[in-house]
């Protein structure tokens, strides 16, 4: 798929795909004759990612790091796999801990919301 198709499947502006190719972390799979980016189902599931990653507030290179673990898991042998695990592990914790973070600010967000629905409330 061109790359304003895998920005529509993906819900992202073609500058943020532009962007992880410059950076590294989504390089597409091939080009046209025509130099125009290529990429496959394969890219689009990668892309799904790194957009779940941002909005836990991973920075690019946390993001190349992890993407690199996923990456080598593929051919990793048997004397690679505990050392890939231990890093897996490390970023699944860390995801965790950010996933509760954002948890707790939505919480607050939402006794806001009450908040000023109360005062709303006071006001023809």
């Amino acid at each position: 798929m061109h790359i304003g198709e895998l920005a529509e499947r993906a819900g992202m502006s073609l500058r943020t795909i532009r962007h992880y190719d410059e950076v590294g972390l989504l390089v597409p799979s091939g080009r046209t004759t025509g130099g125009f980016r290529v990429y496959t189902a394969q890219d689009l599931e990668r892309l799904l990612v790194i957009r779940r990653m941002k909005p836990l507030g991973f920075s690019l290179d946390e993001m190349a790091e992890l993407l690199h673990v996923v990456d080598a898991l593929a051919d990793a042998g048997p004397e690679d796999q505990p050392a890939l695990a231990a890093r897996l592990d490390a970023s699944l914790e860390d995801a965790r801990t950010r996933h509760a973070k954002l948890v707790e600010r939505a919480g607050m967000a939402e006794e806001f919301i009450g908040t000023l629905s109360t005062l709303r409330a006071t006001l023809p």
